[in-house]
C-alpha cells in the first residue's frame, strides 16, 4: 500500500478523522494598525474646487495635518497664500473617494467639510468649518456626527441650497456596531445625515437614511431643483450585490435601485458613483461596476427624479483600466470624465453630449501623468465646464474642456 494512503488510514482509525493541514499563521491585529498609521502619514494629492458668483475659483487641500483654503482669479495659474481651517493638525483623509469638500454660497459664505481620521483603523469623524469673512478665517472645526464611539464615520458628502440650509451626509458603523454587540447580522453598514438650516452655525440631530450601504465608497450629492438634496451610494442587496441605490433627502422618497449589474462581491471596491442635477430637473448618474456579464463605466439619466433611468450606457476603454467616472449637466449639455491607465501613463478621457445625455461625443483625452494623481472632478464657473485635476508631477490643473454651446 502506498505509504501515503497507509498513513491516512491509520490517522483516520486512531483519531476517528483526519486532522487539517497546519494553517497559516493569521496576520496580528497590529499589522492593519501599522498599514493605516502609514496611510495617515502620506501626503494626499485630492484637492476639490469651486467657483463662487463672482468666478473666483476655491480650492481645498491637505497638507500636514491642516486643511488648506486659498483662491485664485486667473482661472487657476496663481493662487493667493493658504488659509488653514484647524489650527491644530489632524489626521485628514483626503484621497479620491474621501476627499475634503468645499463649496460657495451666494452670499459668499464658504463651506467645508473633511473627515478626520482617527487612530483605530478605518474609524474616523466628520468635520465641518465655514467662513463668513471672505476665506479670510474659518471657525473652529466641529464634529456632526453626533455618536463618537471609534469606528467609521466617514466619506462625507455636502450639499448646500439657495435657502441657505447645509446637508452632509457620510457612512457611519453604529448601526453594524450595535447589530455586533447582539449577535445578529448586519451587512455593510449605514448611511446618515444632517443638515444646519442656520447657515452652518449649528446642526440638526443626525438621522439615518438607509441601512446596508457598502463600507468604503464615495456618497454622491447633488441639490434639487426644488433645494433638496438627492444622494447616491453602493449599496449591499440581498447576499453581497453592490449595486447603487439614490433618494432624496426630503424625508418623503424611498430609497430606489439605480443600478442592476448584480455585481456579487465580498469587499468594498472603494468605486462610489457620480450625480448631477440639471437646471431642467433631470438627473445625471455614473459609476462603475465589475459584474461579470456588465462590467465598466455606466451612465444613465431619469427625467422623473430617479423613479425610472435611461438604458445605461457602458462607455471608457475596456483594455484599459477605466474608472472612477464624475458626470456633470449644465442643462442640455451633459460632460464625463474618467481615468484609463495604458501600462505607462494615466489619462484622463471626456466626451459630451448636447441633446441631454441622448447621444455622445467621441472619447478624447484631456489630460495626462505618468504618476500618482487625483480622481478627475468636473466643475463649472461662468457657463463653462472645466477638469479640475490634481497629479504628483504636474501639479494642480484646472483645464477647460466645454462653453457654450
Amino acid at each position: 500500500m502506498n505509504k501515503i494512503l497507509l498513513t491516512l488510514l491509520l490517522v483516520t482509525i486512531g483519531l476517528g478523522q483526519v486532522q487539517a493541514a497546519p494553517q497559516p499563521t493569521p496576520k496580528q491585529p497590529h499589522d492593519m494598525a501599522k498599514m493605516w498609521q502609514t496611510s495617515l502619514a502620506r501626503q494626499p494629492l485630492a484637492a476639490t474646487a469651486t467657483f463662487d458668483v463672482k468666478g473666483r475659483l476655491w480650492l481645498v487641500s491637505v497638507k500636514d495635518g491642516h486643511l488648506m483654503v486659498n483662491y485664485s482669479e486667473n482661472q487657476g495659474k496663481t493662487f493667493s497664500a493658504p488659509v488653514i481651517v484647524n489650527s491644530e493638525p489632524e489626521f485628514i483623509a483626503a484621497d479620491g473617494e474621501n476627499r475634503p469638500k468645499i463649496l460657495v454660497a451666494s452670499n459668499g459664505n464658504i463651506y467645508v467639510s473633511y473627515t478626520q481620521s482617527l487612530e483605530t483603523p478605518f474609524s474616523g469623524n466628520v468635520r465641518f468649518s465655514r467662513s463668513v469673512d471672505g476665506g479670510k478665517s474659518f471657525s473652529v472645526p466641529v464634529t456632526v456626527n453626533d455618536n463618537l464611539e471609534l469606528f467609521t464615520h466617514r466619506f462625507d458628502s455636502m450639499g448646500i441650497n439657495g435657502r441657505g440650509q447645509v446637508y452632509i451626509a457620510w457612512l457611519d458603523k453604529r448601526d453594524a456596531a450595535a447589530a455586533n454587540k447582539k449577535g445578529e447580522k448586519y451587512s455593510g453598514i449605514a448611511v446618515y445625515h444632517t443638515v444646519s438650516n442656520d447657515e452652518g452655525k449649528s446642526f440638526r440631530p443626525n438621522a439615518k437614511v438607509a441601512d446596508h450601504t457598502c463600507e468604503c465608497c464615495r456618497i454622491a450629492m447633488a441639490v434639487d431643483t426644488d433645494g433638496y438634496p438627492v444622494i447616491a451610494w453602493r449599496h449591499v442587496y440581498e447576499t453581497n450585490i453592490r449595486d447603487h441605490a439614490l433618494v432624496k433627502l426630503d424625508g418623503k422618497m424611498a430609497p430606489v435601485r439605480l443600478s442592476h449589474e448584480n455585481w456579487n462581491i465580498a469587499a468594498c471596491p472603494h468605486h462610489g458613483p457620480s450625480l448631477s442635477i440639471a437646471p431642467d430637473g433631470v438627473y445625471h448618474a455614473a459609476w462603475f461596476s465589475n459584474a461579470p456579464q456588465r462590467h465598466g463605466l455606466f451612465y444613465a439619466h431619469s427625467a422623473d427624479q430617479g423613479k425610472t433611468f435611461s438604458a445605461p450606457l457602458n462607455f471608457g476603454n475596456p483594455e484599459a483600466q477605466p474608472a472612477h467616472p464624475y458626470v456633470l449637466s449644465l442643462g442640455s449639455r451633459v460632460h464625463l470624465a474618467w481615468k484609463e491607465f495604458d501600462g505607462e501613463s494615466t489619462g484622463i478621457f471626456g466626451m459630451h453630449s448636447g441633446d441631454g445625455g441622448k447621444s455622445w461625443s467621441a472619447p478624447e483625452k484631456l489630460a495626462s501623468t505618468s504618476d500618482v494623481s487625483d480622481w478627475p472632478l468636473l466643475i463649472s464657473g461662468n457657463d463653462q465646464v472645466y477638469l479640475s485635476w490634481n497629479s504628483k508631477n504636474e501639479g494642480y490643473r484646472l483645464i477647460e474642456i466645454g462653453g457654450h454651446k
